[in-house]
């Protein structure tokens, strides 16, 4: 079964995370999926353990279909999956009005139409055709990619709702979620699925191995409220059936009140969105994923009075 973790890790230096890449992989870990928000870029973690960890599948979760041109894009995975052949996965989304407009300054015009055609141009390029196109959301003159991998890499796209899921999994090779429950999965995945059976379907599960659910609760009500509250997140919470649970904190939140939006986060919003407890609870629980209908569980672990390390260690499969 697969069983992936997000890196870099919070707390480890990038330079040592090589090493801990093979300690990764003799554990029994399978994946690793980066993130792209204001830390590592999304490429460079995995550009190290292509180079250290053959047993390891590498991919992004995710790189924006915003931030790089289309052309830069290709390159990019062509590098990756030129380096890790058969093993890298490039995932892509919208990612969020903050990071693309707030942080970058690209307009976030249409965003199911930017990563549907970034698709496309992505199964275009890596044939190592010329492309030339003039596609809904950007044009590209004469573009042929340089560095053909041999295996062109699998493409999966982040998805919040129906419109998105169905893309994915039609157009793509599935798709990856984030900030649901095991028993959001339930439903998404019969919609993915519905589209294509064959659909890969990748969760981050936020994941801390510790007792302590009061100090737990505490940092991830604050995720939350710094998450959900996003446009983009919210809608996807409101589709999610999520609108009255989260009410209060978004009221407070539009009010101005930062403190009583995080206090307003019920207990039972952080559980379903965090697995916490002893690592094999977490375990058990992350399981009720793969039941759902995740195919590849990557666990996004959050160090809350535990070692890194050896947190990491307890929950490999």
């Amino acid at each position: 079964m697969a069983w992936g973790l997000t890196v870099p890790l919070d707390g480890v230096p990038l330079a040592e995370h090589p090493k801990v890449y093979r300690e990764l992989a003799d554990a029994g870990y399978t994946d690793l999926w980066s993130v792209e928000a204001n830390g590592a870029d999304g490429l460079t973690p995995l550009a190290l353990a292509a180079a250290v960890e053959p047993r390891l599948r590498l991919g992004t979760a995710i790189v924006s279909s915003f931030t790089r041109g289309p052309a830069l894009l290709a390159q990019s995975a062509a590098a990756m999956a030129a380096a890790a052949p058969g093993r890298f996965v490039i995932g892509i989304g919208a990612s969020s009005n903050v990071i693309v407009q707030g942080w970058n300054g690209i307009p976030f015009d249409k965003p199911y139409s930017r990563t549907r055609d970034v698709v496309r141009f992505l199964r275009a390029a890596f044939t190592g055709e010329r492309v030339d196109e003039r596609y809904e959301s950007f044009a590209v003159n004469g573009f042929r990619l340089g560095l053909v991998p041999e295996t062109a890499p699998k493409i999966v796209v982040a998805a919040l709702r129906e419109r998105m899921l169905r893309m994915g999994a039609r157009e793509a090779d599935g798709v990856i979620l984030n900030w649901v429950s095991a028993q959001d999965v339930r439903r998404i995945a019969a919609i993915v699925h519905e589209e294509n059976p064959a659909a890969e379907i990748v969760a981050r599960i936020m994941v801390c191995p510790s007792t302590d659910a009061a100090a737990v609760r505490r940092v991830v009500r604050s995720l939350i409220t710094g998450y959900l509250t996003v446009p983009v997140y919210r809608a996807y919470q409101t589709w999610l059936g999520h609108a009255d649970a989260l009410a209060a904190m978004w009221d407070a939140w539009d009010a101005g009140d930062r403190k009583g939006a995080v206090a307003a986060v019920p207990d039972e919003v952080v559980d379903a969105v965090c697995v916490h407890g002893p690592p094999e609870v977490c375990k058990a629980k992350i399981a009720e994923f793969v039941d759902s209908g995740v195919t590849t569980p990557v666990l996004a672990l959050l160090p809350i009075g535990v070692d890194v390390g050896d947190a990491v260690l307890s929950l490999a499969p």
